[in-house]
């Protein structure tokens, strides 16, 4: 009889639970629509990348105001946030990687300090409405008084140039987490997408006392646009779990930017996120295009650095790329494909190790999720796919938000020890 009531609560337990999944199998689309709808307003949502402070820099951009993104080409401003039940954003303070020299080095630590400024400056002027969020449970604190969490992080650790001390003024001014390269090789990494090919073999010398003192500090550590062995090393040498603040999986879309199953299973078993970026290119596999990618590299070889461009000449480098991309259009990614990469880590990683950094204003926007006032045709396409609440929580923000409460435990406990 003892053997049998166990029994008799586990046959129970699985009926409720199909009985479930046949509920939800049998809404109609509009019902599906409105309970995914529902769950997005209640589980708290976090981007992890955002490029919004090259707007931010710009004399007279007013991240209060809705701005129209088909006319500004602008993803984020904090109507759209709250339009989009975005509860949280890291705005990454990017520098595009140029001469590593002494002079390059100060002009890019000028040029981050700058954003970093310009972020603080606009949650101040916005203080009713958005918060300067430190640590893990700022976001569900603003949450609860209605505001929407202004994290930030550095994209592209070359405003580090080669003075460690600078990481600990990046974490006194905010910064919660480093990308350690972009898409050049610089003194810490090497880049995925370097022309030039591989210079340290991962990480430099310098790039794993970085990566140390980041752990010392509590700065999540950021592997995206690093190459291969940029991931193997830092996922070998740091103490706390790590993420890749906008990287998806390679078995689904074949590309240098996207991670590995490999690395999918090792990320898992560091505990860290890979948060699932909004770029075309990483999504789906797009026919080869030479005149349109000879196009985007002569144009791009010609850029001057953002912060040195004046408004006149920004503004004629996004009319060139949509003249581009007008002229030679792409298959759209849709959130169908978003939701298969999603797919995929949770079968090879699990539920605990993805999430979302949408990599919006630096190239992230796609067909269902042009913008941060779209972000919840994510939550509508995991509820048709199937999630629970309970996974699209952890999807949207709670994987996020675990990792960051270690690295800042660790730290911590190193402090005290």
């Amino acid at each position: 009889m003892k053997n049998y009531i166990p029994f008799l609560f586990l046959l129970t337990l699985l009926i409720s639970v199909g009985c479930e999944e046949q509920e939800k199998a049998e809404l109609t689309e509009e019902e599906q629509r409105e309970l995914a709808l529902e769950i997005h307003k209640r589980v708290l949502t976090v981007d992890t990348h955002a490029d919004t402070p090259l707007r931010m820099i710009e004399p007279g951009f007013d991240m209060s105001v809705r701005h129209d993104p088909k006319e500004t080409g602008s993803k984020v401003d904090y109507p759209r946030m709250k339009e989009g039940d975005l509860d949280a954003i890291f705005f990454a303070a990017f520098v595009a990687q140029d001469i590593r020299d002494d002079d390059g080095h100060s002009r890019a630590k000028a040029l981050c300090l700058q954003m970093i400024d310009s972020i603080v400056a606009s949650t101040s002027r916005n203080s009713d409405i958005v918060g300067l969020a430190l640590n893990p449970e700022d976001a569900y604190a603003l949450e609860d008084e209605g505001k929407r969490a202004i994290y930030i992080g550095i994209e592209n650790g070359y405003p580090i140039g080669n003075d460690l001390s600078n990481v600990e003024l990046y974490y006194n001014k905010g910064v919660r987490y480093i990308t350690l390269v972009h898409s050049s090789n610089n003194d810490i990494a090497d880049s995925a997408t370097d022309s030039e090919g591989p210079e340290h073999g991962g990480l430099s010398t310098f790039g794993e006392e970085v990566v140390k003192e980041m752990n010392r500090l509590g700065i999540m550590v950021d592997v995206s646009h690093g190459n291969d062995s940029l991931f193997y090393d830092t996922v070998k040498l740091s103490k706390a779990p790590i993420i890749a603040s906008h990287s998806n999986a390679r078995s689904v879309t074949d590309h240098r930017r996207n991670m590995t199953d490999e690395m999918l299973k090792l990320m898992a078993d560091n505990g860290g996120v890979v948060q699932l970026t909004m770029l075309a290119d990483y999504l789906r596999e797009a026919p080869p295009n030479v005149e349109r990618d000879s196009a985007m590299a002569a144009l791009r070889a010609n850029m001057k650095p953002i912060g040195e461009m004046t408004d006149e000449e920004r503004d004629a480098l996004r009319q060139a790329f949509r003249d581009i991309n007008e002229k030679y259009p792409a298959p759209p990614a849709t959130v169908e494909h978003v939701v298969d990469h999603i797919d995929h880590i949770v079968k090879v990683a699990g539920i605990d190790h993805v999430g979302i950094g949408c990599d919006f204003d630096g190239g992230g926007g796609i067909q269902g999720v042009f913008d941060a006032s779209e972000v919840m045709n994510i939550t509508i396409e995991l509820v048709k796919r199937g999630y629970s609440e309970e996974q699209i929580e952890k999807i949207w923000g709670g994987n996020l938000i675990r990792v960051f409460k270690e690295v800042q435990a660790y730290a911590k406990e190193n402090a005290q020890s």
